[in-house]
């Protein structure tokens, strides 16, 4: 199914879009070329222009733009650290669904990770203003009803323990944005370390 297609219809109605994509036979490096690659490097390129080209402006203290060569740096290493996240959070999922009386299989909790994140994703695209990011946030938000929909769908978990399944892989989630986070600000922080060797 054609990217934009599976977009749309995972956003605009994942309860009809989940059997599909869970009858669908792919592998990982399908999913990755085809879908997360593509998709997922929306937010960091708008958040490049959006930080670079036209920043943000605070009252007293005028327009905030990131400096070319740092905005692309960190965009660079979020988009690869983000690539990685979307494996690492489909390992959580494989790993986590005994717990929840699911199936183990890591290309179908490598799709529930790949097609949660379409919402934040596609929201990113918000990013150009750095103003409107949290319209971005709701849409990352969105991507959480997609997980707990999308679970007992793609791991055969009971629909009575989704929403525990959900929880607990929200919290790893969390964690990690976390720590990728903390990678990425301690490498390009707005004034030191290689933010300043970008410029």
């Amino acid at each position: 199914m054609a990217l934009i297609e599976r977009a749309k219809n995972i956003i605009m109605r994942p309860k009809q879009e989940w059997p599909v994509i869970d009858a669908e036979q792919t592998t990982v490096g399908a999913l990755y070329t085809g879908y997360i690659i593509p998709l997922s490097a929306i937010p960091p390129i708008a958040s490049l222009i959006g930080w670079s080209v036209f920043g943000v402006s605070l009252p007293f203290v005028g327009t905030i733009r990131i400096p070319i060569g740092t905005a692309l740096g960190r965009c660079a290493v979020q988009y690869v650290l983000g690539l990685i996240g979307v494996y690492i959070v489909a390992l959580i999922i494989d790993a986590l669904a005994p717990s929840f009386n699911g199936t183990k299989n890591q290309v179908q909790a490598l799709k529930v990770a790949a097609y949660s994140y379409t919402a934040a994703w596609v929201g990113g695209i918000f990013m150009l203003l750095p103003a409107l990011s949290i319209i971005t946030l709701l849409f990352s938000l969105y991507g959480l009803y997609l997980l707990y929909t999308g679970l007992p769908v793609l791991m055969k978990s009971p629909a009575e323990k989704a929403l525990g399944y959900t929880v607990v892989v929200i919290i790893a989630v969390i964690v990690l944005t976390i720590i990728i986070g903390v990678i990425v600000g301690s490498l390009f922080s707005f004034g030191t370390g290689l933010g300043r060797a970008g410029m």
